[in-house]
């Protein structure tokens, strides 16, 4: 039975609603206002609405969707998305994805940045309805895409051009919302009443820590948004005894200054942090004022000679390391052992914290 949505739904959703609207528009088939969608993953059919569909040619069409992530605070809001839809003579691949105006690629004239749930939405909801021997071209336009892109930290991982469609699955996932706390505590308790556990668990923040930690061959992982400081305690409670804490340097540098609800609409300060650890490590004037008006905490890093860079970021790791061992203190008592290691922009692991080098053995190089 399908699902009736008009709300909630990530990008690549109303991206793939308008692809089908518009293959179904080249195909001769009458305008419905909303779409089919079938879920890679096995879930049930969505009904996705769209605002319009119409042939351009006889060889191509066009059909527009607007984005509406739910409740919340989300940039996509009322984002419209157009894609363009036309025969191809390579009915090999049969599907061949072009990112238009605004969508984001990796790098410049690189591929669409598309995830793979995003890639997989498009194929099981569009291949089916291809006529055997047809290719077809899905040319996703976003066009406020570029400048909304400017409020993303889609740069610092080499997405340039526009909004990245990613995302692992059709719900948004509330990063800020209370509800996502609790689905992540449910999480945990899950994981640490499991009878294999050991004690030892890997806390990675966002998609790209996700990547990585699996390419690392962690385990076990849960995944968190903003709301690291509670879970932090719930893990303590929970049993966990060894944590290590894997993200992306701009996030967890927050953690260095005490905030520990990392959502940029609640707090940032990145860069005064960054700046009151540059004068810890015995920085010079100049040097601090270069890390202060930097662009972000790459572009800050980047600035700095090698040899300092990399004690400045050892630096970050072991604050990260011991605020969020002090936060959890102001909770309660536990033998619970906090590990930071923080990667880059390149998805390298960059720096690690004393506690990291100490227990967390398999990531030295």
């Amino acid at each position: 039975m399908a699902t009736s949505a008009s709300s909630g739904l990530t990008l690549p959703v109303w991206v793939a609603s308008a692809a089908r609207a518009a293959l179904k528009a080249l195909l001769g088939h009458p305008f419905e206002s909303k779409q089919l969608l079938t879920q890679p993953d096995g879930g049930a059919p969505l009904q996705v609405p769209v605002r319009s569909a119409a042939r351009l040619s006889d060889d191509q069409a066009l059909a527009i969707s607007c984005c509406d992530p739910g409740p919340g605070l989300d940039l996509t809001r009322d984002l419209e998305i157009w894609v363009r839809v036309a025969w191809s003579t390579d009915s090999v691949s049969r599907l061949d994805l072009r990112p238009g105006e605004g969508v984001g690629r990796l790098g410049s004239g690189g591929d669409a940045c598309v995830s793979t749930y995003a890639r997989q939405l498009l194929e099981c909801s569009l291949l089916p309805l291809l006529p055997a021997g047809r290719g077809l071209v899905v040319e996703p336009v976003l066009p406020r895409g570029r400048s909304l892109a400017e409020r993303t930290s889609n740069a610092a991982f080499g997405v340039v051009d526009g909004l990245a469609l990613i995302g692992t699955q059709a719900e948004v996932q509330r990063s800020a919302a209370p509800d996502q706390l609790q689905q992540v505590v449910r999480e945990l308790r899950a994981l640490t009443a499991d009878p294999g556990f050991e004690g030892s668990l890997a806390l990675v923040i966002g998609e790209n820590g996700l990547d990585l930690a699996r390419r690392e061959g962690l385990s076990p992982l849960l995944k968190v948004g903003n709301w690291i400081g509670p879970v932090l305690v719930a893990a303590a409670e929970a049993g966990v005894k060894d944590l290590l804490l894997l993200g992306y340097h701009g996030k967890l540098i927050k953690l260095a200054g005490g905030i520990f609800h990392t959502h940029h609409h609640l707090a940032d300060g990145r860069l005064e942090v960054l700046t009151a650890l540059g004068l810890d490590a015995g920085l010079s004037l100049q040097e601090l004022q270069q890390l202060r008006t930097a662009a972000s905490v790459e572009d800050a890093f980047q600035q700095l000679n090698p040899t300092i860079a990399v004690d400045l970021g050892r630096l970050l790791a072991a604050m990260v390391e011991q605020r969020s061992q002090a936060y959890i203190a102001r909770y309660g008592d536990w033998p619970l052992r906090i590990a930071a290691v923080l990667f880059d922009r390149s998805r390298v692991l960059r720096w690690r914290g004393p506690v990291a080098d100490e227990r967390f053995f398999t990531l030295k190089d």
